[in-house]
């Protein structure tokens, strides 16, 4: 087993390594990459990906079991916890509220916008979206 090859695995300046590892891990969780009750790449096998120090890439790891989202069987390795799915779209879905939601309906207050109306601007603009992504498809 090694770790995930995807856009989102290439380290980032700026975030520190072990951040970034819990989170590639969070994120293979959340998409379905890895299931609950899986086994994720050893420490080791993270080091040699990325080429850091294992003690990094444990760091992020041992975050994660902190959290409850992984769990250790003695002498075969790490895995995602039953649930742990779910307790993270829990706490994204909380995350994005406090950092996305609660700052764009206190700007649009500012603005005089009532909420229905940032309801139906992001409706429009997810319309929209929806639209340009067939048309992709299409050409």
């Amino acid at each position: 087993m090694k770790p995930p090859e995807s856009e989102s695995s290439v380290i980032e300046e700026g975030k520190p390594i072990f951040v970034q590892i819990a989170e590639q891990i969070e994120n293979d969780i959340i998409d379905g990459a890895i299931e609950e009750e899986t086994q994720v790449p050893s420490t080791n096998e993270f080091a040699v990906f990325y080429r850091i120090n294992p003690a990094t890439a444990g760091k992020g790891v041992n975050r994660l079991v902190e959290d409850g989202i992984l769990y250790k069987k003695r002498g075969i390795g790490m895995f995602v916890a039953a649930g742990a799915r779910a307790r993270l779209v829990t706490n994204r879905t909380e995350e994005f509220a406090a950092s996305f939601v609660r700052p764009l309906l206190d700007e649009a207050a500012k603005l005089g916008i009532a909420p229905n109306q940032v309801a139906a601007m992001i409706q429009s603009a997810a319309s929209a979206d929806t639209t340009n992504q067939k048309e992709t498809v299409t050409s």
